[in-house]
């Protein structure tokens, strides 16, 4: 089972920004297996190997960069536990892995890219990465489990508030500073509510989450600040969310918009989709399918490389970002041999 780029990965702890050990490790050991491997201008790892004029080209993009909080690196009944073991530097390795053992078809080539800052709302790595490559297929390193393939990803829109009032005495009926944040963040949720009415389907729905509030006092002014984000379905843009939601803030108040991104679902009915089902059948799995209700670096490219996308990797989602982040290596080297298959059976091109 070969888990020595896994572990090594996982050892090398990068969270958002701080990603190069963790790069240069990785390009070393691409450049030693096989692949032509570079860091590019923006500092992701890129590996390529097959044809350098081939007429098509698998992109098996994932991120390096992990949520914070190191988690003691280690094997324990089988799994590894570590930050990043599941997302997303499990799919990561495994992408690397299956590349290097695959036999590249003829007319084929398969770049491997290792994206930066996509636990934060930059996903400079992707948008640099969505602007070098145009792709016949690409599969997005995200954790699906070894027999599920991911065909979209919820869009996202991130609202920072601040309010502002002069300090009032408790014992006159004037809202607190307090009470008119909650209320900003009340009349977001009541919205959601109705936008929802009707709808079962979790990925078609607004999903809002206070993320932070909080209130300060110099003495003289009062100030609320919130933190809220909305996890948006495919039938409302993100710019469509903020129009609606812009008249609950106050006139006086600092409305600020970041992490917009369109949610994007994929077509079951293609070759990529076809290749992954077969590959993962002939590697002893029952395949099935998956929408996920965060978001990923599929949001960033989708909407510019139209080829067939799907996500896919090892390990369980539910683990993302907690203290107990671990990966069965049995389920890694599934997925590793899922994708393995999947590259030595890409169609011929003459």
């Amino acid at each position: 089972m070969p888990t020595e780029l896994l572990i090594e990965l996982v050892r090398h702890y990068s969270p958002s920004m701080q990603e190069r050990p963790a790069i240069d490790y990785l390009v070393g050991w691409m450049a030693a297996h096989g692949f032509q491997a570079y860091v590019d201008d923006i500092g992701n790892a890129v590996g390529i190997r097959g044809e350098a004029d081939a007429t098509h080209t698998l992109v098996l993009l994932s991120h390096i960069d992990t949520y914070p909080g190191e988690i003691p690196v280690r094997i324990e009944n089988g799994c590894l536990y570590g930050r990043g073991s599941v997302d997303a530097k499990g799919s990561l390795a495994a992408f690397a892995e299956a590349a290097a053992l695959a036999a590249i078809p003829s007319g084929w080539r398969v770049v491997v890219i290792a994206a930066l800052e996509e636990e934060i709302a930059t996903s400079k790595g992707a948008y640099y990465a969505r602007d070098c490559f145009s792709p016949t297929m690409c599969v997005i390193g995200e954790p699906s489990g070894a027999e599920r393939i991911t065909l979209g990803y919820k869009g996202r829109l991130v609202l920072d508030y601040t309010l502002t009032r002069p300090v009032a005495h408790t014992a006159l009926p004037t809202p607190s500073i307090g009470e008119l944040g909650a209320a900003f963040w009340q009349k977001i949720a009541d919205w959601a509510d109705g936008f929802n009415q009707g709808i079962a389907s979790h990925f078609d729905r607004v999903l809002p989450h206070l993320r932070s509030i909080n209130t300060s006092s110099d003495y003289f002014n009062d100030t609320v600040k919130l933190s809220i984000s909305l996890r948006l379905p495919p039938a409302l843009p993100p710019e469509a969310a903020l129009a609606a939601v812009q008249p609950f803030a106050e006139p006086d108040a600092v409305l600020t918009a970041t992490g917009l991104e369109h949610a994007y679902q994929t077509d079951r009915h293609n070759a990529l989709v076809r290749g992954m089902l077969a590959a993962i059948r002939a590697n002893g799995g029952q395949p099935g399918f998956v929408l996920k209700t965060g978001t990923c670096d599929m949001n960033v490219v989708g909407r510019k490389w139209t080829c067939p996308i799907i996500a896919y990797g090892p390990g369980d989602s539910s683990l993302d970002h907690t203290p107990n982040e671990h990966l069965p290596l049995a389920e890694y080297d599934q997925a590793m041999r899922v994708l393995q298959t999947l590259i030595e059976n890409l169609s011929p091109v003459s």
